[in-house]
């Protein structure tokens, strides 16, 4: 069984310090066996107060480093600026403990962690946006990008604030279990399987008056037409707005262009396609909104990295079952 072990450092937050066993605890097979065991530990096996008014007692030490198939780190309260560049010797110690191969994941800013012990060095990663700018400036040589709710880089991972990181425990079970596995989680923890656009809609800008009309009606209109093609003009119809006016708020709303958003969806459900369905890779891409099966590659590879047949293949060996669809 993959073990998913959640590091406690001092002044960690509850809410991400549970993410992990909530997400991770509730997924099963199809015979309702545990696919994960999660355990939560601190430096010492000793109790850790949390950034609120209560402790939290764990049952392990540092030693469980040692078991960990991908190791959690929440965020916790962290000191001055100037000595988020340095990384604990008990916390260096630990982290020699980690196995070849383990994986390992920093909620918002728990990333000052993985820093720090100069595992995002070269790496692509992302933060918290208030912090976006100041963790470039300290670690220059990792590639920071605000605009994203986590980064994928293989055997490490970083969420952006907070509840982005259930979308990436969320984005790890479908990984390594596949959408349905991830879906039926996703209904028993009442979260969506996966959220549009990134941490751009969640920076401060003014709030819309109440009676200002979104273009979020028109987004859920669209998703059920992905399979042809769909120009902003037409959208902007549906939405009874100007073009201009519907680009602006739909940027405003969703954080991407109505252009790069289509195909982000179109790209998801070209994912659950192949995830799930036996259809050819031709058929998919028309289903999904590409025309081609070479256009369909050329998206997959570009937002994801591997083309169609080896993105179906990686989830078929992890023990995904595809199904027919329906029309």
């Amino acid at each position: 069984m993959h073990r998913v072990v959640v590091l406690a450092l001092e002044g960690v937050y509850p809410f991400e310090l549970s993410i992990p066993v909530r997400i991770f605890g509730s997924a099963t097979g199809e015979d309702g066996e545990p696919l994960y065991e999660v355990i939560t530990c601190s430096l010492d096996g000793a109790p850790v107060a949390t950034s609120a008014d209560f402790v939290v007692a764990v049952r392990h030490g540092a030693e469980v480093f040692e078991t960990a198939d991908t190791l959690v780190i929440p965020p916790f309260v962290c000191g001055p600026p100037e000595d988020r560049n340095l990384l604990p010797d008990e916390l260096a110690e630990a982290f020699t403990r980690l196995r070849r191969g383990a994986r390992i994941v920093s909620i918002c800013t728990a990333s000052y962690v993985l820093a720090a012990a100069g595992l995002l060095d070269g790496r692509a990663a992302t933060t918290h946006w208030n912090e976006a700018d100041r963790f470039q400036r300290m670690f220059p040589r990792i590639k920071v990008d605000p605009g994203v709710l986590f980064v994928d880089d293989g055997d490490v991972l970083t969420a952006a604030g907070v509840a982005a990181g259930v979308d990436l425990c969320m984005h790890l079970l479908r990984r390594d279990h596949g959408s349905e596995v991830a879906n039926r989680v996703a209904r028993l923890c009442v979260v969506p399987p996966w959220r549009e656009g990134g941490q751009a809609q969640f920076i401060e800008r003014p709030v819309p008056e109440p009676s200002t009309a979104t273009t979020s009606t028109t987004r859920d209109w669209a998703l059920g037409r992905l399979h042809r093609p769909l120009p902003l003009s037409e959208l902007a119809g549906h939405a009874r707005m100007s073009v201009r006016t519907f680009s602006r708020r739909f940027r405003d709303e969703v954080g991407t262009t109505p252009g790069q958003w289509l195909t982000q969806q179109r790209v998801a459900h070209a994912r659950r396609l192949l995830e799930s369905t036996d259809l050819p890779v031709d058929r998919v891409a028309g289903e999904a909104g590409f025309g081609t099966a070479a256009s369909l590659r050329q998206h997959l590879t570009a937002a994801i990295g591997v083309p169609p047949t080896t993105y179906r293949h990686t989830f078929r060996a992890s023990g995904a079952t595809p199904t027919s669809a329906p029309r």
